[in-house]
C-alpha cells in the first residue's frame, strides 16, 4: 500500500522538523520519539505525523527503529572504517567530511593484566597506562575506545592532554612510531555502561576492535579495545593475493587473518588515532 505524504498539516509538520534541524535543536542521531510521543509534541494525529514523515524518511534524513528504544531519529552518517588501516579514527572522520570529537572517560595506572602482559611483551612486575575515551562523529557517540600503553615506554603519558591523537603524542614525545598494527574484530553485546556511554540500548549489538600497534623496532607499545556502534561504522577491507588465512582459535571459532603490510601504504597515510 503506498504510503500518504498527508495535506497541509503534515506539510506544516515536516516543515517544524527541518526548521528544527537547521537551528541545531535537532542533530544527527537525535531522537524524535515514538508516533505517539510526536503526536503530542506537535498537536496533531498519529496519522497526520506518519504521513509527514514519509518524505523525510525517503530523503535520508530521517529512519523509524522498532523495538525496545525505538522511535523515529535524525539520520547518522555511517563511518566507513579500513580493517587494520594505518589511518586513524580522526583523520579517517576528516577524509569522510565528518566531524570528530573527544571526551576522557577515564585514565589510570596499574599492573598490566596477563593479556595485557601477552600482548605488549612486557614482564610480570609491568604497569600499563590505561586511557577510555569516548569518541563522536557528528556529534553523535561512536565509540568506547580503551588504550594500553607499557608504562616504562610512555613514563609521563597521563600528565599530557589527551583528548587529541595519542599516536602523535607518542611519536612527537617518547619517539613511537606506529609502523604496524594487528587487529582482532568480534561481536559483542552492549553492558548497561557501554549502552549509556554510546546512546544505544542495553545489549544492542557492537563491533570489538581489539588490535596491537607496534613501533618501527618491530616493539608494541599500544594495546587497545574499542567498542563501535554497529549502525555507525562499516569495515572494509582490501585484500591482495595470499594475504589471508582462515585458522581455528582457542576457543574453536574460525579466525579470518588477513595482513595489511605497511610497505602497502601510501605516502600521505598517517596513523593519528
Amino acid at each position: 500500500m503506498e504510503e500518504s505524504e498527508g495535506g497541509p498539516v503534515a506539510e506544516d509538520v515536516r516543515r517544524r522538523i527541518l526548521s528544527m534541524l537547521a537551528q541545531g535543536t535537532l542533530h544527527p542521531g537525535s531522537r524524535l520519539g515514538s508516533e505517539r510521543e510526536m503526536a503530542e509534541r506537535f498537536a496533531v494525529s498519529r496519522a497526520t505525523v506518519r504521513s509527514a514523515l514519509v518524505p523525510l524518511s525517503r530523503a535520508g534524513i530521517l529512519e523509524r527503529q522498532t523495538g525496545r528504544g525505538g522511535g523515529t531519529f535524525v539520520r547518522a552518517d555511517v563511518v566507513q572504517r579500513n580493517v587494520a588501516e594505518l589511518v586513524g579514527l580522526p583523520t579517517r572522520l576528516h577524509i569522510g567530511g565528518h566531524t570528530s570529537d573527544t571526551r576522557v572517560l577515564s585514565t589510570s595506572r596499574r599492573p598490566a593484566t596477563a593479556a595485557e602482559r601477552s600482548a605488549l611483551e612486557i614482564g610480570d612486575e609491568a604497569e600499563v597506562f590505561d586511557v577510555r575515551r569516548l569518541r563522536y562523529a557528528d556529534g553523535v557517540p561512536l565509540s568506547v575506545d580503551t588504550a594500553c600503553f607499557a608504562a616504562e615506554r610512555v613514563p609521563d603519558l597521563l600528565e599530557q592532554p589527551l583528548g587529541g591523537s595519542l599516536y602523535e603524542l607518542c611519536q612527537v614525545r617518547y619517539g613511537l612510531t606506529a609502523d604496524s598494527s594487528t587487529e582482532t574484530i568480534e561481536v559483542v553485546s552492549a553492558n548497561p555502561r557501554e549502552a549509556e556511554w554510546l546512546d544505544v540500548p542495553h545489549r544492542r549489538p557492537l563491533l570489538a576492535i581489539t588490535r596491537v600497534t607496534r613501533n618501527t623496532d618491530g616493539r608494541p607499545f599500544e594495546y587497545s579495545y574499542d567498542l563501535f556502534r554497529a549502525d555507525r561504522v562499516r569495515l572494509t577491507a582490501t585484500m591482495t593475493s595470499a594475504v589471508a588465512q582462515e585458522t581455528r582459535g582457542v576457543d574453536g571459532k574460525v579466525e579470518r587473518v588477513v595482513s595489511r603490510l605497511a610497505a602497502h601504504r601510501r605516502p600521505d597515510d598517517t596513523l593519528l588515532a
